[in-house]
Order: C-alpha cells, then structure tokens, then sequence
C-alpha cells in the first residue's frame, strides 16, 4: 500500500515543479541567445568580406584565421563549417525570422537597412540546428513556409528535415496560383476547406513498405497504425484519430471504413479508404455512402460535412471528375508514394496532370465549328 504523501512531499513536488519551468525558461532563453548570435556573427563574415579584398579564396582565408582564433578563445563550435552556416544563416535570413508576428513588430525600415540596424528576433521553439536545416532550402517562399510551420506545430529537427525532404510545399503549392502559393509562404498552412489540407501525392516513405512483394491493403493499414503519429503530420494539420476499420451497419449489412479521424480545424470527420491499384468508380461510390452515412447518423448540427479521402496507388482524375458532382468538395482521392519523390519527379508529374487538366477542361467545352450546337 502506498504511503500517504506528507506536507514535505507536497512542498518539495512544487518547488521541483518551479525549478523544472525555470530551467525550461532558461533553456530557451538560452537558445534564442544563441541563434541570434550565430545570426550577427554570420553577418559581420559578410560585410567583411564585401569590404575586403575581391581575390579568389579571400573568404575561406577569413574564416580560417577567425576559426584558428575563436577555437582558441572559445573552444569548439567555430570551425570553418560552422562559420560557414553562420554567413549563411544571415544572406537566407537578412531582416530575422520570417514570422509574420515578428516581421510586423520590427521598424519600417527596408530589408537592407535593418539587417544593418536592428538586432534580429526568433522564435524560441526553433533551436540553431533548425535553421542549420532550414539554410539549405533553396526556394525562399519554401524556406519561409517552413520556418513558419516548424515554430507553429513545434516541429522536431527530425520532423522538419523530413517535410522538407518530402517537399511538402511544393506539394500543397501544386494546387494553388500564384498569388496563393506567396500567401502560403506568408501565411502557412490556413485550414479552412478539405482542399486545404489536400497534398498529392501523399508521401508514405516511413512505412518502410517499397520492397513488399504481394502487398496487401490490410498491410498498408497496419503500418499507418504502427506510425500514427508520423502519418498524421504528413496527412495535414488539425487531425486526431477516431478508429480503424469501422463498422457501418446499413439494414444487417455490414461495412467497415479503414481509418476514421477528425479534423479539429475543419470540425468535421475524415474517412480515409485505403486502395491498391487504379482508382474505379466502384471506390467512389463506395466512399460517397460512407460519407452519406457519417453526414447522416454521426455528425452533429455544429460540426462540418464529412470529408472522404481514397488513397489509392494510381489515380484516375477523369474517373473523379465524371462520377462525382461538379461542385463536390467532400470527396478527395489523391495517390501515394512509398518512397520519397525527387524535385525532378514531381515536377515531370506536375506537368503531366496540367495537361490531363487542360485537355478535360477543352474536352468539356462544347464545339463551334460544324452543324448545329
């Protein structure tokens, strides 16, 4: 039987407690020093050597000698490399963090100026291996949509590298015009339709499932539920998992949806159906009950329509356009990839569907030319 707990182990419970947010607090403090630090440091390397002289290997020459010095004075940290991403880390963030909460607290000065003027300010949830990690995207809006996610949904350095691997903004760029790809490097990702959330292809690399000989959709099931956690961030934002094969029951039939979630942005429930293979109209009718049936019986008068989303492994765009409504939004079907795609493969598939876009949207207008209309 255990002990009572005595006004001792009360009192010591909550000064450990104190204690425990105290070194919290300084931990961060601490790092937000530091990040902000290496942020100086990398812009006097840079005026240095834009003042210096214009001859081959000046810079390397810099960083030598100041690395041979501050190694010296300050043991490690300060080798040539890491000088090296400390000039980086400035020349990709010239004006701080990306923010927009800190851009809209810093002065109105230009970019220029206040690179040279202010002392620049960033998130403490983010720590100088994630902008080690940021420094490498080469695309700015890329590079500012994902600072912005990282601070937002407290990103692991392990969570960050992989949606960047993973091209997650080119992803949810692919649907968006121009002007709404800028607003999702400015703004992150706004949830407010199922579209928002929508990706494709969905990158499914962690299941570890590419060299499966005679897979199984019940096998693709069970590898999402043994990575949970690292499918719902890749699936999108806002969603909690409800249940897996969940049973419907329709008159004594009986049928049962792979995953059910919900999506506490949206405030509605998500039906996820798992397919190996091309997707048929069989799959969407199927998926248009399961939504009818949750719309129907599950959910509540303050909460959103249900949304379906197939994951199959070859989609077929036509097949969702003639089967479904013109004006569906409930109803998602998107492909998934278990390997991780290169820049090269998404865009070689990015050109392919605006062309299969273009030729429906022409296939769709009626002809002026010959006889009556």
């Amino acid at each position: 039987m255990e002990a009572p707990r005595t006004h001792d182990d009360q009192l010591y419970e909550r000064v450990a407690q104190i204690l425990e947010q105290a070194r919290s607090q300084v931990a961060r403090t601490v790092n937000t020093a530091m990040v902000q630090a290496y942020w100086l440091i990398g812009r006097e390397i840079v005026e240095v050597e834009q003042a210096g002289e214009r001859r081959a290997g000046y810079g390397d020459e810099v960083l030598q000698r100041l690395s041979e010095r501050l190694q010296r004075a300050f043991a490690k940290g300060f080798s040539v490399q890491n000088l090296r991403s400390m000039r980086q880390f400035f020349l990709a963030f010239p004006s701080g963090s990306m923010l927009p909460e800190i851009r809209q607290s810093l002065p109105g000065e230009s970019g220029t100026e206040r690179s040279v003027k202010h002392r620049p300010t960033f998130p403490p949830a983010l720590s100088w291996t994630h902008y080690v990690t940021l420094i490498r995207v080469a695309n700015p809006e890329a590079r500012a949509f994902y600072e912005l996610e990282a601070a937002r949904e407290h990103w692991s350095v392990r969570q960050l590298e992989r949606q960047i691997s993973a091209l997650v903004f080119d992803r949810l760029a692919k649907h968006r015009d121009r002007e709404q790809v800028l607003a999702l490097a400015r703004d992150g990702q706004e949830v407010a339709t199922p579209r928002d959330v929508f990706k494709d292809p969905f990158v499914l690399e962690f299941l570890d499932l590419e060299d499966r000989v005679n897979l199984l959709e019940r096998d693709l099931e069970q590898a999402i539920i043994d990575r949970l956690e690292t499918f719902l961030l890749e699936i999108g934002k806002g969603f909690c998992f409800v249940g897996r094969q969940t049973r419907l029951t329709i008159e004594g039939d009986h049928f049962y949806v792979d995953l059910v979630l919900y999506n506490r942005l949206l405030r509605c429930f998500v039906l996820v159906d798992l397919k190996l293979g091309k997707l048929t109209h069989q799959d969407l009718g199927q998926m248009q009950m399961y939504v009818n049936y949750y719309d129907r019986t599950q959910r509540t008068p303050h909460e959103a329509r249900t949304v379906g989303i197939i994951l199959c492994s070859e989609k077929n765009d036509a097949m969702v356009k003639i089967t479904l409504p013109e004006d569906n939004d409930q109803i998602l079907a998107a492909s998934y990839r278990l390997h991780l795609p290169s820049e090269s493969e998404l865009q070689v598939e990015l050109t392919r569907e605006r062309e299969i876009a273009e030729r429906m949207l022409r296939l769709s207008k009626p002809s002026t030319s010959g006889g009556e209309p």
